[in-house]
């Protein structure tokens, strides 16, 4: 992919796993901050949720920087994928094993896109 704007910063990771237990809204809210004291970034709004029948739940949270938005499933397994996207280098190492601890994850996967 070309970079069409090679003078704007731009990093981005996903990080998906598979937990032990269903991830609750508060649990999503509770990550999301914690997320951004981890990474340093500076946050301009409180975490939303919202679940939907359909596809479970999502969530973001908006940095100066940018922000995360986070997606959990409970069926078939319980599930989540994180997206991170920032125009602020971010250590991915804290980022993961962050994710991996607050999750008590079985499996985890993550790629910088």
């Amino acid at each position: 992919m070309k970079d069409l704007s090679p003078t704007i910063f731009r990093q981005r990771l996903v990080i998906e796993g598979k937990c032990q237990k269903e991830i609750t809204d508060s649990e999503i809210k509770e990550y999301l901050s914690k997320l951004s004291t981890a990474l340093d970034m500076k946050t301009l709004t409180e975490p939303v949720t919202h679940l939907s029948s359909k596809f479970g739940w999502a969530g973001w949270i908006h940095w100066e920087s940018s922000g995360c938005h986070f997606y959990a499933w409970d069926k078939p397994f319980p599930f989540f994928s994180a997206d991170i996207y920032t125009c602020k280098n971010f250590d991915v190492d804290t980022a993961v094993k962050f994710t991996q601890e607050f999750f008590k994850t079985i499996e985890i996967e993550f790629k910088e896109v």
